[in-house]
């Protein structure tokens, strides 16, 4: 059987926390940042952690299942 391939859009998106959680960052922080606020634009700096619902498909996209 083949080996498996990583997803490369998802490497470059995602990254694993010390205790396996993964992290992402937030979408809209890109451009026509004009409109938005300093508080929404200062709160998408940061980075989120993916939802419980997801945490399988990345998992598959990053051949850690």
């Amino acid at each position: 059987m083949p080996k498996m391939k990583t997803n490369s859009g998802a490497k470059k998106r995602f990254a694993l926390t010390g205790t396996g959680k993964i992290k992402r960052k937030h979408a809209f922080k890109s451009h026509i940042l004009t409109k938005k606020t300093k508080k929404q634009k200062r709160n998408l700096t940061h980075t989120g952690l993916v939802a419980n619902v997801d945490v399988n498909n990345v998992k598959k996209m990053l051949c850690m299942k």
